[in-house]
């Protein structure tokens, strides 16, 4: 992609050939092999990215952040091209397939599935001018955007843009970005009460190595630090404004789906704990020479309530997802009870993970105490999740609000 403020996109491709008469019988059967080599194929590459990031989850978590060699293998496996046009080589996802997506990932590891969820900001950079979204992924549909939004610093206009300077926490991704975001403030700007973002290429950002945190520690949350770069105006949008792209993925939610994306990280995080505990209850005697965890009626009521827990938060996850985005595609308006089921959710989500991990920590006793065991890093990669402003206590209130028709804050839902 473009290192610099470019908005001049790509060559535009030529048609391809006209199939002759008869080759279509032959094509479909090529293709319809073709597509179940590609499926395996796929399974199989994903199978071994899983087994990679299990047996690194502790080299990431020693970095604070994902090395830029498994980012690239994210985009390998689809994450940052999957909301992103197909004219301009993109998947063109729908919000499902990129949450299930996720949730395979975070179930390895929770700060991957987290850095990994950041390929939705194709869907808010579509609030960018055309010509500039063009530039961005018509030249790399795989490009990283990485931004840090709050506390929005003053900028000030001055000839071909505006002053950015000032220093924003929580960039989440940003060790493996190659744009960056950050919240600014313009004197007489945007009246919806929303903050704007601009864009800048990576090498105008300094990264300060901040992140030093119990959960999802190995998302690379670290502050960024802006030096009076001017960002041209065209390189700004609204965070949650109005999309300049009319693709269906664009009429979708973006302040839901960027919900979304970070709440189904808790509920794979909650998946790979329930899993350890139904291994190691079937399979592992206690230490003490007493039966296996999975024999004592606690924990079988335990392990029933929380996989109820888990199931039943996924299945109102997903339903609401796949509700909404058939009738974006019959291009029927979402009204407002639906824009708060997709909110509520993911807080749903976000707290059953939180609260899953938990009850898995609980289960597995003693042995989940020592650092770096599968559950109890779940259960603080979990708790992280829903602690995020998008998910945390005050969503639940904001949901309450908005289905008795009361005032709300700009962004919900």
């Amino acid at each position: 992609m473009a290192t610099g403020f470019d908005a001049e996109g790509p060559a535009e491709r030529g048609d391809a050939r006209r199939p002759e008469i008869g080759e279509g019988a032959m094509n479909d059967a090529r293709d319809a092999g073709s597509a179940r080599d590609a499926g395996s194929a796929r399974d199989a590459a994903m199978d071994d990215l899983l087994h990679e990031i299990r047996a690194r989850r502790d080299e990431f978590e020693k970095l604070t952040y994902i090395p830029l060699d498994m980012v690239n293998k994210l985009k390998a496996a689809g994450a940052y091209r999957a909301f992103v046009p197909k004219e301009l080589g993109g998947d063109a996802s729908s919000p499902a397939e990129f949450c299930r997506l996720i949730e395979r990932l975070s179930e390895a590891d929770a700060s991957t599935g987290w850095v990994a969820s950041f390929g939705v900001s194709a869907v808010y950079l579509g609030a960018l001018p055309p010509a500039t979204f063009k530039a961005i992924y018509g030249q790399d549909p795989d490009t990283v955007f990485a931004g840090a939004l709050f506390p929005p610093q003053a900028a000030r206009e001055v000839e071909g843009g505006f002053e950015v300077q000032g220093r924003w926490p929580y960039c989440s991704g940003c060790m493996g970005a190659s744009l960056i975001g950050a919240g600014i403030r313009v004197e007489g700007g945007s009246s919806s009460g929303l903050p704007r973002m601009a864009v800048m290429p990576r090498d105008k950002v300094q990264i300060k190595h901040s992140w030093d945190a119990l959960g999802l520690s190995a998302t690379g949350s670290h502050d960024v630090v802006v030096d009076c770069v001017v960002v041209p105006e065209e390189w700004t949008f609204i965070r949650g404004g109005r999309p300049q792209r009319d693709e269906p993925i664009f009429r979708y939610p973006s302040m839901a789906l960027a919900a979304q994306v970070l709440a189904v990280v808790g509920l794979g995080a909650a998946r790979e704990a329930l899993n350890w505990v139904h291994r190691e209850a079937r399979d592992k005697p206690a230490i003490t020479g007493a039966p296996p965890i999975g024999a004592r009626p606690h924990i079988q009521a335990e392990l029933g309530r929380a996989e109820a827990r888990l199931r039943s938060a996924r299945s109102f996850f997903y339903e609401a997802i796949e509700t909404a985005w058939e009738d974006v595609l019959a291009g029927r308006e979402l009204d407002r009870d639906t824009h708060v089921s997709l909110r509520l959710g993911a807080t749903e989500a976000a707290a059953a993970g939180a609260d899953v991990t938990r009850m898995a920590f609980v289960m597995a006793g003693s042995e989940a105490i020592r650092r770096g065991h599968v559950v109890s890093r779940c259960m603080l990669d979990a708790a992280a999740v829903a602690q995020h402003a998008f998910l945390g206590q005050g969503t639940w209130t904001s949901a309450g609000a908005a289905l008795l028709g009361q005032p709300n804050f700009p962004g919900y839902p």
